[in-house]
């Protein structure tokens, strides 16, 4: 990839990267401590049932863990709640008041959830500081970062981000010599400059390291009670890394939940061994 094709994949971020949208201010109604609501949804494609009658609540500052099988649903499950894929019947809800399913792709970002797919894709000519800047929830675009300075606000804010991630020293470091997991925390990083209410995040630890799987569980750890995060994992030592003490797991299977509680009670749930534990 050339310079000049990554400055014009940049000036079409917002057909790229749905969430780096300019940010609008929702109110979201949690006085029920319910962030997202999925209520009877079901979804198919040729004939075939992806999501069956799903019912999942996500409590506000949650972290939740989901697991499955291969074609359990999860996929699916949150292209709906980003606006990816229509269900056929249900409803979504963020909060109490935002009815997802009258919302596109960047207005449901806007909203303030937000998606991380498995494999990372930043900027790679840009440093992390560029990439971080470019995805503030401010509007920037190529040019304001070439023409302009950050405010106190917006510095802290980046610096603050920074830290999280654990980049604070490869700041001024082109993206495309990270490691894999390195890019994988600065394009969680790019989704926490719009700071998001909800985060979706696939598969990510798929391909790192264990010190990098084990930093990647800190981070989001850290991140819930601020956000509400919703991890989909196979990798199980990773899961019940994230889901030590009481947080829930929920377990899908053939488009439902097939169980949902501590991950010793879903370890322990014979119809869980038998479709997928025990595999």
């Amino acid at each position: 990839m050339t310079v000049a094709s990554v400055f014009e994949q940049i000036l079409d971020r917002e057909h790229v990267y749905p969430f780096m949208q300019r940010a609008q201010s929702h109110h979201i109604d949690v006085s029920h401590q319910v962030l997202l609501y999925l209520e009877g949804i079901s979804v198919s494609f040729d004939g075939f049932k992806a999501i069956n009658d799903l019912n999942l609540y996500i409590n506000d500052g949650e972290l939740r863990c989901i697991i499955g099988p291969n074609g359990a649903g999860k996929t699916t499950m949150m292209d709906i709640i980003t606006g990816k894929t229509r269900p056929d019947t249900g409803s979504a809800w963020f909060g109490q008041t935002i009815n997802l399913l009258d919302m596109d792709e960047p207005a449901i970002a806007q909203a303030g959830i937000g998606r991380k797919f498995q494999k990372p894709t930043v900027f790679e000519f840009l440093t992390v500081a560029e990439n971080l800047e470019l995805a503030m929830e401010d509007d920037r675009t190529l040019w304001t970062i070439l023409r302009s300075k950050l405010d106190a606000e917006q510095r802290d804010h980046l610096d603050q981000v920074l830290g999280m991630i654990g980049l604070a020293d490869q700041r001024l470091q082109r993206a495309g010599s990270l490691s894999h997991g390195q890019k994988q925390w600065l394009e969680i990083g790019m989704l926490l400059m719009q700071r998001p209410r909800l985060l979706l995040v696939d598969e990510p630890v798929a391909g790192m390291t264990h010190q990098e799987m084990d930093r990647t569980a800190e981070l989001l750890i850290s991140l819930a009670g601020q956000h509400s995060v919703v991890v989909v994992e196979h990798d199980m030592d990773f899961v019940r890394n994230l889901a030590a003490g009481d947080r829930t797991v929920t377990v899908l299977h053939q488009g439902s939940v097939l169980a949902e509680g501590t991950m010793d009670e879903v370890q322990n749930n014979d119809k869980v061994v038998e479709v997928y534990l025990g595999e």
